[in-house]
């Protein structure tokens, strides 16, 4: 059985990346989860993982660290489960907005963390922001023009791009972004998935528990 080591659930938006993966191929795993911005919190996770960060997956005596790294060893071992789209053109699509998000988007990251216990947060007036933003929503509009009669997601069949991107969801609506109606639809549907609506109690079971810090 998998294992996942992930971070706080309000903010690490890597570690949603593929616990959404998982979940989406109902895949039996087990889940630790190490506190983050706690004294001891890189510590513990450098215990555990070899690049320090979290997530990390581990599957017997194999360890996999960095999200997109993990998503496509997920996608090895569940060929059926067409985590990459079928059509080549298509699947290379994916991979060019899954390597845009994971490597860009630098100031959407700086000034808006993920924090999912906080939702009345205003969107910083940064132009660095703003274009990151307006990038997001072109890459959401354009897959969905193109792939809307093939299902809701943003290659029609849920896929790892819409993993990467789930947390990007979670950050428009903590920020108030306003959103085109297919850009706004996507979200809905995002934020609509029962392991969406899983992850978002057991964050606010960490503000209860007093693992979330004041907005």
């Amino acid at each position: 059985m998998f294992k996942l080591i992930i971070g706080n659930k309000n903010y690490s938006s890597w570690s949603l990346r593929p616990w959404l993966v998982l979940r989406m191929l109902d895949e039996p795993f087990t889940e630790h989860s190490i506190p983050l911005y706690l004294p001891d919190s890189k510590a513990r996770i450098r215990a555990l993982s070899p690049s320090g960060k979290v997530p990390l997956l581990i599957d017997g005596q194999l360890a996999v660290w960095d999200s997109l790294a993990i998503l496509e060893y997920l996608a090895e071992c569940f060929p059926g489960a067409r985590l990459w789209p079928v059509e080549r053109a298509a699947r290379a699509l994916a991979r060019a907005v899954c390597a845009e998000m994971h490597a860009g988007f630098a100031a959407l990251r700086e000034h808006c963390p993920m924090d999912l216990a906080h939702e009345d947060k205003s969107l910083p007036e940064l132009p660095a922001v703003r274009a990151d933003v307006e990038r997001v929503i072109a890459i959401w509009e354009g897959l969905r023009a193109r792939f809307l009669d093939d299902g809701p997601f943003l290659f029609g069949h849920f896929s790892i791009a819409d993993a990467m991107y789930a947390p990007v969801v979670t950050r428009f609506k903590t920020y108030g972004v306003a959103l085109p109606p297919a850009s706004q639809a996507y979200a809905e549907h995002i934020l609509a998935l029962a392991p969406m609506r899983e992850w978002y109690a057991a964050a606010r079971a960490e503000v209860a528990a007093g693992m979330v810090a004041p907005g």
